[in-house]
């Protein structure tokens, strides 16, 4: 039975500066860097050997996955980059710092757009410093300017369906190496968790997230390779 692993990149300079990030193409820390490293060395203690990486076209994603196969021995993996893993687009709060913001807007509201499942933050004004409508990775893309959970599920679904699902089911392992919310709607997806309780699942940065899968591509066992910083997992379906 396939084996898949989810990692979230390592710490970010922008996670570091508690910023929202979203697709803004931030590099990662030493910190962020150290973290891709020990992922390696886990993927390795696994006996894990993936055919494929997918990862987002973000750099912190990027490197991440780079760093996470150098250090497991397996630098010659194909890697398959698609903007539809990208993190969740934040909107107009692209680049604001997140305690700042909330002294200006109230805990309650960016509370509710942090993590409402469907409610997402006000759009990113055009033509601004994080427009990313000119971006060539982007060209001919239907390009968001703000994002939910439940809309960065809307992209990362399609991509899941037409892309990802067909390596599992034809029995490879995959390598998942992308963003907080692209992966929980990843999780999402294959643990049938209920709109209201995953804005609660979080996904620890650079500790990778190991599923086994059945033919129907159902979790039959989860854990993080790292218990030391594991999160809680949703319930097996």
């Amino acid at each position: 039975m396939p084996r898949l692993i989810l990692l979230r990149h390592g710490q970010s300079q922008w996670n570091l500066e508690n910023r929202f990030t979203g697709w803004v193409d931030v590099d990662l820390t030493e910190k962020g860097e150290a973290e891709a490293d020990k992922a390696g060395m886990l993927l390795a203690e696994a006996g894990f050997h993936p055919a494929v990486m997918f990862t987002s076209v973000l750099r912190r994603a990027q490197r991440t996955g780079a760093a996470a196969l150098e250090a497991a021995g397996l630098s010659d993996v194909p890697v398959i980059a698609d903007w539809r893993l990208n993190e969740r687009h934040y909107g107009g709060l692209t680049g604001l710092n997140k305690a700042e913001t909330a002294e200006k807007h109230g805990d309650e509201q960016v509370l509710i757009w942090r993590r409402s499942y469907d409610v997402p933050p006000p759009p990113l004004a055009p033509g601004g410093e994080y427009d990313f409508t000119a971006d060539p990775r982007y060209a001919g893309q239907p390009i968001p300017d703000t994002e939910s959970l439940k809309t960065t599920l809307d992209r990362v679904q399609p991509y899941w369906d037409a892309e990802i699902a067909p390596r599992l089911r034809a029995g490879e392992d995959v390598l998942i190496a992308a963003h907080g919310n692209s992966l929980r709607a990843i999780v999402k997806l294959l643990f049938a968790v209920p709109d209201d309780q995953i804005v609660g699942v979080e996904i620890p940065t650079g500790n990778p997230l190991e599923i086994e899968l059945d033919g129907d591509l159902r979790p039959t066992a989860a854990r993080y390779l790292d218990a030391a910083r594991a999160e809680a997992l949703p319930a097996l379906p």
